[in-house]
């Protein structure tokens, strides 16, 4: 592939994220976008350039000028259409959290690998530069004893639902909830860093009538707790801490964007960052063009096998706390 021609099934906030940097980044562009309203579609392909709009999403999947298709449903819609992708011979960007079930998680990755097709997800922490800072500085404190971890954000959503409505983030009939949204950066970089846990429990804050606006995951390890926390209703300061027996590190900002990389030792005491720009979907852009663009097959495997892991933690952990969806089967 010496290009990549994306298709975008979606018109939110994130999309414009995603695609402000798809303007800015050599091998890839945008090809065409599907709305199921034409005037959204023409507004959204207008701003960034695409060629086609289609409300037809079929259309778009037959579009030999489209090579990868990039998908921004809300959460619980995300399989159909990047089932429906991969069998129309596309490779596929799904943004996170990329399905609620395990069992269709396996699905889609091994359609993908019979038919030679990258499958992404779109969360930005294993693509970023001090992620692999992190990877490269973790053994200097030793055996990990404890991580904590706190994401709070608050949404003006949680005023929508204050006021009595139900905006789909806190909607489980969209697959809603805190732990779907923004503890998803905590599971996912425990996870990335240290594997599946042997444990994850949920302890959630639930509006009645609703997902949950807030909780925390406590997830255990052969040698050491982690305890995420996350919030959408509340306002915090936003970090992720790794503490072993020889030292500490502390992420700035958390999971997130990992901003900056602090490494304490009994001896030294540095700070690394290789990310000058504050945009953290720049960085993905750049990096996942790069990989798809190299047919890195390895690395995208890899980052595969922890949307896997991260899909089953979450899965069971919500269920355990009796967070349903639609379809779901009781813990």
């Amino acid at each position: 592939m010496d290009q990549i021609k994306l298709g975008t099934i979606g018109s939110g906030a994130i999309v414009h994220s995603i695609l402000d940097n798809v303007a800015l980044t050599d091998g890839i562009r945008l090809e065409a976008v599907y709305s199921r309203s034409q005037e959204k579609g023409a507004a959204l392909a207008a701003q960034y350039g695409a060629k086609k709009v289609y409300t037809d999403r079929e259309s778009l999947f037959s579009d030999s000028d489209v090579n990868t298709v990039y998908i921004a449903t809300p959460n619980l819609l995300h399989y159909e259409p990047v089932r429906r992708a991969l069998l129309a011979g596309k490779h596929v960007i799904c943004e996170k959290p990329f399905v609620t079930k395990l069992t269709q998680a396996r699905e889609l990755a091994a359609l993908a690998k019979e038919r030679g097709l990258f499958l992404v997800e779109a969360a930005p922490t294993m693509f970023l530069p001090n992620f692999r800072i992190l990877l490269r500085e973790l053994p200097k404190v030793g055996r990990v004893r404890l991580i904590l971890s706190s994401y709070s954000q608050y949404s003006s959503r949680y005023d929508a639902l204050l006021r009595g409505e139900k905006p789909n983030v806190f909607n489980l009939e969209f697959g809603g909830g805190c732990l779907m949204d923004i503890n998803f950066y905590n599971v996912l970089l425990n996870i990335a860093l240290f594997g599946r846990p042997e444990e994850a429990v949920y302890y959630p804050n639930i509006y009645s009538g609703a997902a949950d606006t807030s909780g925390v995951m406590m997830m255990r390890y052969p040698d050491f707790v982690s305890q995420n926390a996350a919030a959408k209703d509340t306002l915090g300061v936003n970090s992720f801490q790794i503490e072993g027996e020889k030292g500490y590190i502390y992420i700035e900002d958390g999971s997130n964007g990992i901003k900056s990389v602090r490494v304490v030792t009994k001896t030294s005491d540095e700070t690394f960052s290789d990310q000058p720009l504050p945009d953290r979907w720049h960085y993905e852009v750049k990096e996942l063009t790069r990989l798809m663009l190299a047919e890195d097959c390895e690395t995208l495997a890899a980052h595969m096998a922890v949307t896997l892991d991260a899909v089953a933690v979450i899965e069971s952990a919500r269920k355990k706390a009796g967070l349903l969806f639609p379809g779901d089967d009781p813990a």
